[in-house]
């Protein structure tokens, strides 16, 4: 198979449960950059991280991450705060309503990767993660 069959078959699959999730996330006005942005502060150190390493941890832009995040804040999921031994420094903290926004997206990420893999046997589905698992590697 050509590399780029299998990119394109990721990216289509990648696209799918995008847009998948981004339907099921308007009713609760959210997008999948934010709810990205909910699960790295909720297993952060102490549900709560810099600006500066989220936007490294999600690979977009300050101006991105700052939009997300004022998004976040507007609607109470997220607050933000100086660093108390640096105040230039802008700290993020998931709040009470961030978390249960989280486990939302728990249940729905499970619904969304039983349908994903709904065609499958168990002993397809191992094979399948761990090539994945070594694809991902590559990347790294």
């Amino acid at each position: 198979m050509k590399k780029t069959v299998c990119a394109t078959l990721i990216k289509q699959i990648h696209d799918g449960l995008e847009k998948q999730a981004n339907n099921m996330l308007r009713s609760q006005d959210l997008t999948m950059a934010q709810v990205g942005v909910l699960l790295e502060l909720r297993f952060a150190p102490e549900k709560q991280m810099a600006l500066k390493e989220l936007e490294r941890r999600l690979h977009v832009a300050q101006s991105t991450a700052a939009g997300i995040v004022s998004r976040l804040e507007q609607k109470g999921l997220v607050e933000g705060f100086g660093d108390a031994n640096d105040r230039r420094i802008k700290m993020l903290r998931l709040t009470p309503a961030g978390e249960e926004c989280c486990q939302a997206a728990d249940q729905h990420m499970a619904a969304f990767e039983a349908a994903l893999l709904s065609g499958l046997t168990e002993e397809d589905r191992s094979t399948l993660l761990a090539l994945l698992k070594r694809v991902a590697k590559n990347l790294k």
